[in-house]
């Protein structure tokens, strides 16, 4: 689990360390870079557990919309196992594969994602023109802060498309960058630690009578 989990970091997520190569130095900061990595996704993911499993309390101010996770049963928590739209559809079960994402480096897929959601949705021409352009230069431009990893004639369609923006400029961007997780890092979130976690049902223990 764990080997699978770096490699595929470095495999779908771009290089970790660009200078790297072999050699017995080189193979041994791959390992601590390894370690580094998976004891940060724990972490975060920990915290979340821990922050999301009882009402935190809420902040004042205007930005103000902190939602509050109640954490899943275990038969709940199953659930997602058995399709990606089932995890999608859980607010909990949606942020805690936002964060192993992030614990990943691949964020930008599913911040992607909302983002077209959020975009369909939107009724309004100006605000859809204006949407459009965020999207692409959050996600879709060459040297993007957020590039997700779409070829280049989905990109070049998108760059055509957005000049009379419609609900469906992004479609065939977003299925692919659905498939890329449903078929990637949705089986590895289903194997990880936090999610077995999740779906282990509580033991009762019985004390033992006094004699």
């Amino acid at each position: 689990m764990q080997s699978a989990l770096f490699l595929a970091v470095q495999h779908e997520c771009g290089p970790m360390d660009k200078g790297a190569g072999t050699g017995p130095k080189n193979e041994e900061k791959r390992e601590k870079m390894k370690r580094t990595l998976l004891k940060d996704w724990k972490s975060r993911l920990s915290y979340f557990l821990q922050n999301s499993s009882s009402p935190g309390k809420p902040k004042t101010g205007k930005k103000s919309k902190q939602q509050t996770f109640i954490k899943p049963s275990p038969e709940e928590a199953q659930l997602w196992s058995e399709a990606f739209d089932e995890l999608l559809a859980s607010k909990y079960g949606l942020a805690a594969f936002r964060a192993f994402l992030k614990s990943e480096f691949c964020e930008e897929n599913i911040e992607f994602w909302l983002a077209c959601e959020d975009f369909k949705k939107t009724k309004s021409p100006q605000k859809l023109s204006s949407k459009a352009k965020k999207i692409y230069t959050d996600f879709i431009e060459k040297e993007a802060p957020k590039e997700i990893n779409i070829d280049f004639q989905t990109k070049s369609l998108i760059a055509q498309n957005i000049q009379e923006a419609t609900s469906g400029c992004f479609t065939t961007a977003q299925k692919r960058v659905y498939s890329l997780m449903e078929n990637n890092s949705y089986p590895r979130f289903l194997e990880s630690e936090f999610y077995q976690d999740l779906c282990k049902k509580p033991q009762i223990t019985t004390e033992p009578h006094a004699t």
